[in-house]
């Protein structure tokens, strides 16, 4: 069962880099610093010396190679990410970030850079049925709050109440130890998710949930620029095969076939 939200965003209304009534200062081309939230892995984590890596992160590290700019990237709490954008901490964000008609209100977007779907997972012993939307409702659901995921949830199913957490780990946390029955996630963390111990007991559910859901870069609104520059980047990255090799390290070559 293919579901879709979102369906009337355009390309045109993602591009929205031109957007706002108040122009943003220009953004230093040579020194550009930018947010991601360290926790969502495959797209972005923290290694265990501190570093930041992830599929983010190396598309961000090779974006700033391409426009020869001075880049930091930084870890950002979700929660926080986009005030911090708004009140000059950070020049952009590359964090897997939604495109979604509350966040262009706020921001810019680039080019969309990925494509995202959502879904399902429980033990591998249930017997729940995402096709259901009866068995949606009467479960425990956990999801991360602030995300495409949580806002999908909330609008097609507005009787259910999940367990909203400031990380995804703490969904999944909820999830492994059995505090509920079903979570909602991105599809591509839920799958490094399974292969976890905390995660081995567990299988999607259903099919994926097709929410023309798209990632791409948010920079302050006004700041044409800045965006600009990331889009002729993304699409050199594209065309000398830099994005295709990014794609498979993080998640394989069958992406590539999608």
């Amino acid at each position: 069962m293919k579901l879709k939200l979102l369906s009337a965003l355009t390309l045109t209304a993602l591009v929205s880099a031109c957007g706002g009534d108040k122009e943003a200062a220009p953004t230093n081309s040579n020194q550009i610093r930018i947010a991601t939230e360290g926790a969502y892995a495959p797209f972005n984590y923290t290694n265990t010396d501190g570093s930041l890596g992830g599929f983010d992160v190396d598309i961000a590290n090779a974006l700033c190679t391409k426009m020869a700019a001075e880049c930091t990237i930084e870890a950002q709490d979700w929660d926080g990410i986009i005030p911090a954008l708004k009140a000059g901490k950070f020049d952009a964000i590359v964090s897997s970030m939604s495109v979604t008609p509350e966040r262009i209100e706020q921001v810019d977007f680039t080019e969309p850079y990925f494509a995202n779907t959502l879904v399902f997972l429980a033990k591998k012993d249930s017997t729940f049925n995402p096709a259901n939307a009866s068995e949606i409702e009467a479960a425990k659901i956990t999801a991360q709050g602030s995300t495409i995921s949580s806002q999908w949830l909330s609008q097609a199913h507005p009787s259910v109440t999940p367990q909203l957490h400031g990380s995804l780990d703490g969904a999944f946390m909820d999830l492994g130890n059995g505090r509920v029955d079903v979570m909602i996630s991105d599809k591509l963390p839920a799958l490094t998710w399974l292969k976890s111990d905390l995660g081995k007991n567990f299988e999607i559910k259903g099919d994926d949930i097709d929410i023309n859901d798209k990632f791409a870069i948010a920079v302050n609104k006004g700041d044409a620029e800045l965006a600009g520059k990331f889009n002729k980047a993304l699409a050199d990255i594209k065309a000398d095969g830099t994005y295709d090799e990014i794609v498979v390290k993080h998640f394989g070559q069958e992406m590539l076939t999608k």
